[in-house]
């Protein structure tokens, strides 16, 4: 763990990536206390006199939206909508590729074919394509969307999970563990998956930044987040007709999913480079 510290403090993309994390989840959970307004009040004053969103200005700092809302405000809530969505369906995905993925790794004959074969039907189809088929069966809402990502984001860990997992299994060291009489449980748990956690724990946070971008597809497409809760995507998807008139609508949002995904991109890199023990020492 030290050493991951000393790594993280010398690479100063991997600094400003956790920065930007938690100047993200700080302003999310402290969202009252740094807006001053609703994010649904709609101001009479939020409009031009022609109905127009107003360009930022001294009361509101990133313009309003077509309803006359706050945009700051309602950016800094969809910072909540992402990072729920992106740390739940993110949990959910690597809970179920790394547990289907341990199992066929370690049990390998049929049960493992089956699952792996099951896992190379679900990659066949378009990730987007049956996000988007998915969400338009279910009533959209915040849980609703998480799960429908999750339902499509855990073939890939499990694919590197049971790999890994079957490399580990016929080692020998498992092979000495398996013939002094340990039960699967033990094997797996206790002398395979120890040695998985670091590809989780980058998997996990490589994914929260591809999370964050499906969702933010998702509301735009319309098949997200329902309005009038705050979104990003959604925040884009509702100002198409105004991005000429009103660039302002897209550009805030879209820079807010750049910078979030960006930002688990360099930390997550910066955790498989230091959880290597042979780029760490190249550092």
């Amino acid at each position: 763990m030290t050493d991951i510290v000393k790594y993280f403090l010398k690479n100063k993309l991997a600094l400003l990536g956790l920065v930007s994390i938690l100047v993200f989840s700080f302003s999310a959970i402290l969202a009252p206390m740094i807006t001053p307004y609703d994010p649904y009040m709609q101001f009479f004053e939020g409009l031009s006199l022609e109905g127009a969103p107003l360009p930022p200005n001294a009361k509101f700092w990133l313009g309003t939206d077509l309803l006359g809302r706050d945009l700051f405000t309602r950016l800094v809530y969809g910072a909540r909508t992402s990072l729920i969505i992106g740390i739940a369906a993110n949990g959910i995905a690597l809970f179920i590729g790394a547990f289907l993925g341990i199992i066929a790794g370690y049990a390998r004959g049929w049960t493992g074919a089956v699952i792996m074969r099951f896992t190379d039907l679900m990659m066949a189809f378009p990730a987007l394509l049956l996000a988007i088929a998915l969400a338009a069966i279910f009533q959209p809402s915040l849980w609703i969307v998480a799960l429908v990502i999750a339902c499509v984001n855990w073939v890939q860990i499990a694919r590197v999970i049971y790999s890994q997992t079957m490399a580990l299994a016929t080692s020998e060291y498992i092979e000495a563990v398996r013939s002094i009489g340990a039960s699967w449980p033990r094997i797996l748990f206790v002398h395979i998956l120890p040695h998985l956690w670091p590809t989780i724990l980058v998997w996990g946070t490589l994914g929260i930044a591809t999370t964050v971008l499906l969702e933010a597809t998702l509301s735009f497409l319309g098949v997200g987040v329902r309005p009038p809760t705050p979104s990003w995507g959604g925040i884009i998807y509702e100002s198409q007709s105004y991005f000429l008139d009103a660039p302002w609508l897209v550009f805030f949002p879209g820079l807010a999913i750049m910078a979030l995904s960006l930002a688990f991109n360099l930390v997550g890199d910066a955790l498989r480079d230091a959880l290597d023990p042979m780029k760490r020492g190249r550092n």
